[in-house]
């Protein structure tokens, strides 16, 4: 049974709790709003590493991943709310539905800033590679090393090193905010991972009586309509029968009075 005939055999009902249909219309909007964020985040995670990563972009996409954590974090506190609604079966359904596709879209977003964070790691090692001078060859080779320092020094002004460290220094701290925020919200995910576990078993429970009841009424009705055939199936034998006696009854009498 679809998950729609479900939903339609308890609909009626549904309306009656108001609170929770409000949280749940709240969180089908929020959980619209951290899909749409995805979308925003994966365009500017495609370009980093590319012509078109500048600090600007970096730092809308810092400011963007940590809005869109918050969120995530809203909307996990509203699932776990919306499970304090158990006394009508239909919304179950309704916490199922919801509960899975945050589970998705915050698995999405999980997904972009592991990527975001590989891409900054490889930035940051490509960045220290330039920076740096390679070491030389032999032991011996001390004269070697700062001539290649000096010859480093003139390419590379003392003000453009500066700004290459702290640049290097800033993205390393972008790599610890995506770190700890895809750790937090590694909580979450197992959190609601959970949820969706125990509410698929919950609504597998309510759909096998659901189907339980469906099966036992269309016995049921079956059974009816066969008790029905038989009664009349038996009332035409009884009309049948009173038939045959009251011709037996006729000709007796017609006998006798004949007689």
């Amino acid at each position: 049974m679809s998950f729609d005939q479900l939903s339609n055999l308890e609909g009626g009902r549904y309306s009656d709790n108001p609170g929770f249909q409000q949280l749940q219309y709240e969180l089908k909007g929020q959980v619209q709003s951290l899909l749409s964020s995805n979308r925003k985040i994966a365009n500017d995670v495609s370009a980093l590493g590319t012509k078109r990563d500048t600090p600007r972009l970096r730092e809308r996409l810092q400011n963007s991943m940590e809005k869109t954590r918050t969120l995530c974090k809203e909307i996990g506190d509203g699932i776990k709310k919306l499970q304090g609604w158990d006394d009508l079966t239909q919304q179950k359904y309704e916490q199922t539905k919801v509960s899975s596709d945050f589970q998705a879209a915050l698995q999405e977003f999980q997904g972009l800033q592991r990527t975001a964070l590989e891409k900054e790691r490889a930035s940051v090692t490509a960045a220290r590679a330039a920076h740096e001078p390679e070491a030389p060859l032999s032991s011996s080779g001390g004269e070697q090393l700062q001539l290649q320092q000096q010859e480093f020094s003139q390419l590379a002004p003392q003000d453009e090193v500066d700004f290459q460290e702290a640049l290097i220094i800033e993205r390393e701290e972008e790599i610890r905010n995506i770190e700890q925020g895809v750790g937090d919200l590694n909580v979450l995910f197992r959190q609601v991972a959970q949820i969706v576990t125990e509410q698929g078993e919950q609504l597998g429970n309510i759909e096998d009586n659901v189907e339980n009841v469906h099966n036992d009424t269309r016995q049921a009705d079956y059974e009816n309509r066969q008790a029905a055939r038989y009664q009349k199936a038996a009332r035409n034998k009884s009309c049948c029968l009173l038939l045959v006696l009251a011709i037996i009854l006729t000709i007796v009498l017609l006998a006798i009075f004949l007689d």
